[in-house]
């Protein structure tokens, strides 16, 4: 199953995407992502077709123009130094993706039969930052899409980012059951940057159920993608002198669109820690915000 859900940089590339996961390629119905790279004066033509996407620089910043409005996003010059603007494009839509002076960006995506909502441009100044955990579980999460901070169809989308020698998505946690008020049915994708060059790692861990086994340990490095259609996942690990980030995209078939999870009650304790312990001194990440 880990090399079914693990997709190292390079092998899940498709047409000008480095990383092409879509709800065919992972196995599910809902949740996908892209990463482009354009260079300086590089235009894409992108088509939303049956789902609604998020344009979020991770590097650099790009000119989106779709259905007689232009978004100028200033992005940022690394996911390490700032939250950034994005765009949001509904379904059915034709956009211009175009970056006088290049750049990288995840164009994360959800399947959705709902297209009511209209493109629109979220600033960087409304990205709720939350600095969540304590001590060597603490991480920094950065709230763009997601119920109560930006409106979507069925979309979710978040960053974490780990300072080196700490823990996040932990405790370990699913949400692969419609229980309403307890945890909604949502597939995840992570995709992976670690700060610190070619060498630099961390660890993503996913683990099932007697019912729905499934069994990931996977060394992670810049550009690998991590699939998660179900099941307990967590931790994940930032190499001591690595900084991980990671970006979750999720969607499911509930209509309400709420991330309800549920911690692994073998470890659900460990929340209980943290209010002993001080939240790490390195966070937050960068110096712009």
């Amino acid at each position: 199953m880990s090399s079914t859900c693990h997709l190292p940089a390079g092998s899940s590339a498709g047409g000008p995407y480095e990383v092409l996961v879509t709800p065919e390629s992972a196995g599910w119905g809902y949740s996908g992502l892209r990463i482009l790279t354009l260079e300086a004066g590089e235009a894409h033509a992108l088509t939303t077709g049956d789902s609604e996407f998020l344009v979020l620089p991770l590097r650099g910043g790009c000119t989106v123009t779709v259905g007689g409005q232009s978004f100028e996003l200033d992005g940022r010059t690394d996911v390490f130094a700032s939250v950034t603007d994005f765009a949001y494009l509904p379904r059915e839509s034709e956009a211009l993706i175009s970056s006088a002076d290049g750049g990288m960006f995840a164009l994360p995506c959800a399947r959705t039969g709902r297209g009511s909502l209209p493109a629109r441009y979220g600033p960087k100044e409304d990205v709720p930052v939350e600095l969540r955990g304590a001590g060597a579980c603490s991480r920094q999460v950065n709230n763009y899409c997601l119920p109560g901070t930006f409106e979507a169809e069925q979309l979710l989308v978040c960053e974490v980012l780990t300072p080196g020698g700490n823990w996040s998505s932990y405790p370990p946690h699913k949400h692969d059951e419609a229980r309403p008020g307890v945890e909604s049915e949502l597939e995840e994708i992570y995709y992976f940057q670690v700060a610190g060059g070619e060498n630099a790692f961390g660890y993503q861990r996913v683990y099932g159920t007697p019912e729905r086994p499934i069994d990931v340990l996977a060394e992670v490095r810049s550009a690998d993608t991590v699939l998660i259609p179900h099941g307990w996942h967590g931790p994940s690990i930032a190499a001591p002198g690595y900084d991980l980030y990671y970006l979750n995209v999720m969607a499911g078939p509930g209509q309400d669109r709420a991330w309800l999870i549920c911690d692994d009650p073998a470890h659900g304790w460990v929340r209980s820690t943290w209010d002993t312990q001080d939240v790490d001194d390195r966070l937050p990440f960068g110096e712009d915000r």
